[in-house]
């Protein structure tokens, strides 16, 4: 239930804010006059003390419009002085995704956050954790001749956030690893070889990274995600294919990074315990027969 403010202090409220936002703008009595449409004595009015009255929604509203803060901040509704729109155009975007390896809106949010905690379910297997064979395997189709030089350059990025002194964690669903290591759907025809060497490099960078790079597997017929990142306490991030939906806003923020650890605390394997699952599925690869043609089918 919202408590309720008594009319008198709602009204000093307004004027502090009325006049903490004419002083931000630089705007005198006579200039907020003009725009809003009234005598110069209404404004004075408004700004004086010992009357517990409001003026009528009309004013408010072109007070606010005049001075671009928000109705709502003017009366106590809300301590962002932002009008809606604005609130809006700064705490959500929706960016473009391209399909390459690290593109600079990515690498941008990884710089932004550096020290702080990032936490991410990636869409197949982390890219930054791959290969440069299962990353040409993977990209190659999309980036033709340019793989290799695309590689290459995203080689430096992806260094640059394995020693940014922020500590990852990355949850990925049990079904994802499985079907990697078994040349199935996405990774229909994946040769053995590349399987194998990438599961190794799972494993060596687990090991030398912990505790500062933690995986967790969740199992999806229990838990699910989109693909997710959220950058420390500035940005969460979702994945939609074509785009990214950024969210900037605390409180929005906040509950995804909620979502995220609440699948690390419903996986089913633990950071610990990744080394053993790993081991697992490297045996599975080396007991694998030879997988048919290529299929990228998603």
């Amino acid at each position: 239930m919202l408590k309720k403010t008594d009319k008198r202090d709602r009204a000093a409220l307004f004027r502090e804010r009325l006049s903490q936002a004419m002083a931000d703008k630089a705007e005198t009595q006579s200039g907020l006059a003009r725009k809003v449409g009234v005598d110069r004595s209404t404004i004075s009015q408004l700004l004086a003390g010992g009357t517990a009255r409001l003026p009528n929604a009309q004013v408010v509203a072109e007070c606010a419009a005049a001075l671009a803060v928000s109705a709502d901040w003017l009366l106590g509704l809300t301590e962002r002085p932002e009008p809606l729109a604005n609130l809006l155009a700064t705490s959500l975007t929706l960016t473009e995704a391209p399909r390459a390896l690290i593109d600079e809106t990515i690498f941008g949010w990884h710089q932004e956050a550096a020290g702080y905690k990032v936490r991410h379910v990636p869409a197949t297997l982390p890219d930054m954790l791959k290969t440069r064979e299962m990353l040409r395997w993977e990209y190659e189709p999309q980036l033709g001749r340019s793989a290799d030089q695309a590689i290459g350059a995203s080689e430096d990025r992806l260094e640059w956030m394995r020693s940014a002194r922020s500590d990852y964690e990355i949850a990925m669903p049990l079904h994802e690893l499985r079907a990697f290591a078994r040349a199935e759907g996405y990774y229909a025809g994946l040769p053995a070889p590349v399987r194998a060497a990438q599961l190794d490099r799972l494993a060596q960078i687990s090991d030398q990274l912990y505790p500062r790079l933690r995986l967790y597997v969740f199992d999806a017929r229990r838990v699910f995600s989109a693909p997710v990142t959220v950058f420390g306490p500035l940005l969460a991030v979702i994945y939609l294919g074509r785009h990214y939906v950024a969210f900037r806003d605390s409180q929005r923020v906040g509950a995804i990074t909620q979502h995220f650890d609440w699948l690390v605390r419903e996986a089913e394997v633990g950071a610990r315990d990744f080394p053993a699952l790993l081991k697992t599925l490297q045996d599975e690869v080396r007991a694998s027969p030879r997988p048919a043609g290529p299929d990228r089918s998603r």
